[in-house]
This record gives C-alpha cells, structure tokens and sequence, in this order.
C-alpha cells in the first residue's frame, strides 16, 4: 500500500476522479450554509479525493499534491478561522459567532449571517480534510516502524 503497487487502471481512475471528488466537496462546503451539510461533509470529502490519490498512486508520490508536513499546520489553520470568526464577533460587542456584529459595511442581516457560516465552513472544512490526511499519513508512517 506504500508504494501503490496497483494497475494502471487504478492509478487513472484516482487521478480522473480525485478532481471531480474535490469539486463536490468544495460545492458542499460553499452550499452547506443554504441547505443541510456543509463544513464537515465536504472537508471528508476532499481528505477522501486526497486519500483516493494516495492510495492509488503511493504516499510517496502523492507528497506533490498535499505534502505530509502541511496536515496538522493547515488544520490549526482551520480551528484558528473559526475561532477568530467567533471571536471578532465578541470583540465587536456580541456573543460568540454572533454573526449580526461583524463589521462589514454595506452588508447587513441575511446576508451578513450567511457570509459569517459561509467563512465558519471553509475554516471547518478545512480542518477536517487536513487532519484527515494527517491522521492517514501519521498511521501510514508507523506501518513500516517497530
């Protein structure tokens, strides 16, 4: 599993389908704040077409795509979005993720909600796609060890 020792066909099918997995997964995360889903859907879903490429065509490899060292950084990344999401709104006088105090001027209501979840789902999505990986990566390394 290491080295994707698999068929050509395997190795296509990742490469074809990967993108299109990335896609859904980032159309989820965008349409997660109008309707059911969001944040932590489409994150799995774009560890899962990351996941698909290191599977087919080894870890090794797949390094160019989503380098090993980028898992935990990025997913600190995400948790830091969300929480200085909720913590603007605190700062600005409201409660925490009180999306009505966010100071963008020109946009109010609905609209300003919908943008504070939009900005909440790409900060959640992106944490779970990176510690996904991460995880994989960190127990993928440990196979050969001992």
């Amino acid at each position: 599993m290491r080295h994707g020792d698999d068929g050509p066909i395997v190795v296509l099918v990742s490469r074809v389908l990967s993108p299109f997995i990335m896609l859904f997964g980032l159309y989820v995360i965008c349409h997660g704040h109008y309707s059911p889903g969001g944040g932590f859907q489409g994150g799995a879903m774009m560890a899962a077409s990351l996941l698909l490429v290191r599977l087919g065509l080894g870890s090794d490899l797949a390094q160019l795509q989503f380098r090993r060292v980028l898992g935990t950084p990025l997913g600190a990344v995400g948790v830091l979005v969300f929480f200085g999401v909720g913590m603007l709104a605190m700062i600005t006088g409201g409660r925490f993720l009180d999306y009505a105090y966010f100071p963008v001027p020109g946009i109010d209501g609905a609209e300003l909600r919908s943008l504070g979840i939009l900005i909440i789902e790409v900060g959640i999505g992106l944490a779970v796609m990176a510690i996904l990986v991460a995880i994989y990566d960190d127990l993928l390394r440990g196979e050969g060890d001992a």
